[in-house]
């Protein structure tokens, strides 16, 4: 059937006489003939009755304004569709006629056009202008009927008239006048209709907070019609918005009920008047998904707006009186709920929502039955109150909805059954547990990506290489401050080969290969006591620290067979956060104390004050005078002392301290941190291919550290720019003479050794978690207990050498598992998240990254040293500004900033409420400011029982938050996702 667009008149005149007769079939019939070239027709039957016919024949011919013609044929430039429609007059009428008067309807409203009369004659139905029916008795139109003659009706049955329906059959001719037809072409009688369909959760009443809270709301200030006798959907929402602003507390003084109309619909602000769409513009309903498609619940209808004149968000629900039918998936409406809310709110607080909220419960037939039951609106609310109740026993029971998503898409929480003396036993468990676990894919860990279809060795070769620097440039700075505060006990070169070592034992043997092990500041500060305690009583440095590595080994042995990494399950996210961003905050802190230390170095003093230079290392750290000596100051002040050896005395006159010097490091340190961190982002921007643009976001750090070690070494020569500490060893692999030390030395390691396995036996641990993270979605297992072994034995090594400890390294450990990722961007409500679907776990990353520092060993001093200090600073800023941006806490912390309307849809932005959520943060700040007391304390001994603090945030979570906030905000918070 082809479609029409302007018209001058519908006629409906009887069918001829003749055919009358026959009998009836059952079920509506479209046949078609082939009509004169300058008509087309369609033939129906069906029922009188309007819930039957008219929708069907609204699909079979659509409103003429809502159809673009083709190219009509013939030299008068016409269409043609005419209705015949026969009935005869039920029991007890005398004549068939027509009852009522004319009435002009939208073209829209077609399908609820309600014929409540017998017809004699023949209905006219004319078009004043476009989109709008005229319904008359006219005829007239016989005339034109009888013109057409008897071929038009040879497949026409004709009508049986029953006590319970009238039958009828039509012959659509609709006349096209030539100049209306040549203007429906033109561009000015045409539109575009955007249609957006998305798929709505059902509100968790249990769990989504904000659900209560909209349904209380809306309790308080209830704006209920029970009965509406209005038939149109105009006349309906009017009423509806009439009752909201003659509310006695109404408090909306720029509400106009005539803009709020035009906003509901498409219509609203098209330059075409008269012309245009008028449809409804954001509307919610409930569906059923079926093997034939989808059914659509159209006994309700959830309508939403937002407008800039509104203050506050209000909510009406209108029980109409019948069922109306107002088109398309809305034949039997009996539930209007009509959501206002201004565009800037919360993301929990939008009309979106808050339809989601009231549809959610609306979904449930017998729900709604009981509301057609109710007489008063108290008995209303008081339904609404009961319906809340039972979706919240519901939503307590296991998820439905949960079908629908792969397993690896949801959160596996940690378990919440106590544990036992029994899960300790038998000795070893745990670790054959994890053998058992991994050993099956240890082919695959050298395999994945490089053989079969799936290949990454791209991606495989930038990881390593940004691996490479995030381990190098750290062991240069914690080795050269080891070779300051142990007088070259443990220089960069041992650093660097223990580096390599271990990394390379790790990555071949480790239960987890994505783990990363790398000195740390908190061991450097260890062997900085351990450097007191031997100058004090006359130890020897090699020896005591072989032992204090020993019983540390020892220690982490035992608790490796006895399964104690069972006990890290009490750690709670919240928790392991709260330490991460400590731990980031000591990257910070680090970058800022060594700037500081620059410009009080250098900035301000003259030309001839070179010579402070050479102020000794013994003045520069204090350690003759007392332990109490920041560890921090170490850290800065032996990386900024050039050795004697490098230094000539011809160069010293040629290169002077001065301002320059302080000014461009603090200009290299920002300019590493802009560089590397644009680079790294630079994966969200849209130039170049995405594979270009994947690549230099993984070498963000490897081209920010040569670029500006390039700068400052070559461009600024003349600039006289810090190195770190090197002092060639004599022996890297000499080892300790344990049989020195008295027992009574012995036992004081033993001591230190302790404190030192808490420390390991957290950081590992906690390391390990946070790499195994459930959004990280790693698939061939974990192996706490064997890696937490394998850790003892290389660093029982080390100590034997004299080489630095080494652990697993935060943020460097996720910082791995992301470069190796497969990430996709998703949009919610207007904010975007990475969502990684999956990782490649392999082990030749970490392999191919200890083998390159292995090889660094060869480029020292030169050009090793070339990289200024300043260089260090800005990769301290990097790892912990891109280890933050995950970190919920800190997300948490930047609410407090922001503007509600910002707020992202969090799973806790929807679960909690938003004074538990700042309460809870508040809490966290806390605990972390009492970790950054013990941390970053200038008292090394207070340095050390930082591991025993860590370990009393564990009481502190499960005994003490929960009397302040409510457990069950205090899960939500915790969950994952």
């Amino acid at each position: 059937m082809q479609g029409a667009g302007q018209a001058a008149g519908w006629a409906l005149p009887g069918p001829p006489a003749e055919k009358r007769g026959r009998a009836p079939e059952a079920r509506l019939k479209l046949s078609r003939r082939s009509p004169p070239p300058t008509c087309h027709s369609v033939l129906l039957r069906g029922s009188l009755d309007p819930s039957s016919f008219f929708p069907k024949f609204n699909q079979l011919l659509p409103a003429p304004n809502l159809v673009t013609p083709g190219r009509a044929r013939g030299p008068e430039e016409t269409r043609s569709y005419t209705f015949w429609l026969s009935c005869h007059a039920l029991p007890g009428a005398d004549r068939p006629e027509l009852t009522g008067t004319p009435k002009t309807l939208p073209c829209r409203s077609v399908p609820t056009l309600r014929m409540q009369a017998l017809l004699g004659g023949s209905l006219l139905v004319v078009v004043g202008s476009p989109g709008y029916l005229k319904c008359d008795v006219d005829d007239a139109s016989e005339t034109h009927e009888e013109s057409l003659g008897e071929e038009a009706f040879d497949t026409v049955n004709s009508s049986i008239v029953s006590g319970e329906s009238v039958r009828f059959f039509v012959h659509v001719n609709l006349q096209v006048q030539p100049s209306q037809a040549a203007e429906s072409e033109l561009p000015d009688g045409c539109g575009l209709l955007h249609t957006s369909r998305k798929y709505l959760k059902l509100k968790n009443f249990e769990e989504e907070i904000r659900a209560h809270r909209d349904l209380d709301g809306f309790l308080d200030r209830a704006s209920i019609i029970l009965n509406e006798t209005a038939t149109s959907l105009d006349d309906v929402l009017r009423a509806m918005l009439l009752r909201l602003v003659h509310k006695p507390d109404n408090t909306e003084p720029d509400c106009n009920v005539d803009l709020l109309m035009a906003v509901l619909f498409t219509d609203a602000g098209t330059p075409m008047e008269g012309k245009a769409v008028h449809l409804l513009s954001d509307t919610i309903q409930g569906v059923t998904a079926t093997v034939t498609g989808v059914q659509y619940q159209q006994s309700w209808l959830c309508i939403i707006c937002t407008s800039k004149s509104l203050l506050k968000r209000h909510v009406c629900i209108s029980r109409l009186v019948r069922p109306q039918n107002w088109g398309e998936n809305c034949c039997e409406v009996r539930f209007v709920i009509l959501v206002l809310a201004p565009p800037k709110m919360k993301s929990t607080k939008t009309a979106t929502e808050v339809g989601r909220t009231f549809a959610t419960m609306f979904l449930d037939i017998t729900f709604r039955q009981k509301l057609l039951k109710t007489r008063t609106e108290e008995e209303f609310k008081e339904a609404l109150v009961h319906q809340r109740q039972l979706l919240t026993v519901m939503d307590q029971g296991p998820n439905p909805s949960l079908k629908n998503y792969s397993i690896s898409s949801i959160c596996v929480q940690k378990s919440h059954q106590p544990l036992q003396h029994k899960d300790f036993f038998p000795v070893g468990k745990g670790i054959r547990e994890d053998f058992a676990r991994r050993f099956p894919v240890y082919s695959l860990d050298f395999t994945d990506g490089i053989i079969g279809k799936n290949k990454a060795v791209g991606k495989f070769i930038t990881t390593t290489l940004f691996l490479y620097f995030a381990c190098l440039l750290p062991t240069i700075a914690f080795g050269s401050l080891n070779d300051e505060i142990t007088y070259g006990a443990i220089d960069v070169q041992k650093t660097i080969a223990g580096q390599s070592i271990g990394g390379l034992l790790y990555a071949l043997f480790s239960g987890q290969p994505l783990v990363v092990l790398l000195t740390t500041a908190p061991l450097a500060l260890y062997t900085h006591v351990i450097r007191g305690i031997c100058d004090d009583y006359e130890l020897d440095f090699n020896t005591f620290y072989a032992w204090t590595g020993l019983w540390n080994s020892f220690f982490l042995a035992l608790y490796a067979l006895f399964n104690f990494s069972l006990i890290m399950s009490l750690f709670k996210r919240s928790t392991e956060e709260i330490i991460a961003l400590f731990i980031s905050m000591t990257f910070v802190l680090d970058a800022v104390k060594g700037t500081v230390k620059i410009f009080q170095k250098y900035y301000g003093i003259s030309h001839g004050n070179h010579n402070a230079d050479h102020i000794s290392v013994l003045s520069l750290l204090g350690l003759g005078t007392s332990l109490n000596t920041s560890f921090h100051t170490a850290l800065n002040t032996s990386l900024l002392a050039n050795p004697p050896e490098l230094t000539s005395v011809s160069s010293r006159s040629a290169e002077h301290p001065s301002r320059e010097t302080a000014v461009l490091s603090l200009l290299i340190m920002l300019g590493t941190l802009w560089l590397s961190y644009t680079l790294y982002q630079f994966k969200k921007s849209p130039y170049l291919h995405p594979y270009m643009r994947e690549i230099l976001s993984d070498c963000a750090l490897p081209i920010s550290v040569l670029t500006f070690s390039l700068i400052s070494s070559y461009g600024f020569r003349e600039i006289k720019m810090s190195k770190f500490r090197y002092n060639p060893s004599e022996s890297l692999f000499k080892i300790a003479e344990m049989q020195s030390l008295s027992l009574g030395a012995i036992g004081s390691a033993m001591g230190l050794g302790f404190l030192l396995s808490m420390l390991f036996f957290i950081e590992q641990n906690l390391v390990a978690a946070l790499a195994n993270a459930p959004e990280n979605r790693l698939v061939k297992g974990t192996a706490y207990h064997w890696d937490l072994l394998l850790v003892a034995v290389i660093n029982t090594g080390l100590s034997l050498f004299g080489m630095p400890w080494i652990h697993a390294a935060y943020p460097h450990s996720p910082l791995h598992v992301r470069a190796l990722a497969v990430v996709e961007e998703r949009v919610e409500n207007g904010h975007i998240y990475e969502t990684i679907v999956n990782v490649w776990e392999t082990r030749l990353t970490t392999l191919g990254a200890s083998i390159l520092v292995g090889f660094s060993l060869l480029l020292l001093p030169v050009p090793l040293q070339w990289i200024p200090k300043p260089v260090l600073y800005g990769l301290f800023l990097y790892i912990a500004l891109t280890s933050i941006d995950a970190n919920q806490l800190f997300e948490r912390m930047a609410l407090l900033l922001k503007d509600q309307a910002s707020y992202p849809p969090t799973h806790y932005i929807r679960r909690v409420p938003q004074r538990k959520i700042h309460y809870f943060t508040g809490l966290q700040v806390l605990q972390l400011l009492l970790l950054c007391a013990f941390g970053m304390s200038p008292l090394p001994y207070m340095k050390m029982i930082f591991p025993l603090i860590m370990m009393a945030m564990i009481p502190i979570r499960y005994k003490l938050l929960p009397r302040i906030i409510e457990a069950k905000y205090l899960d939500a918070m915790d969950a994952e996702h």
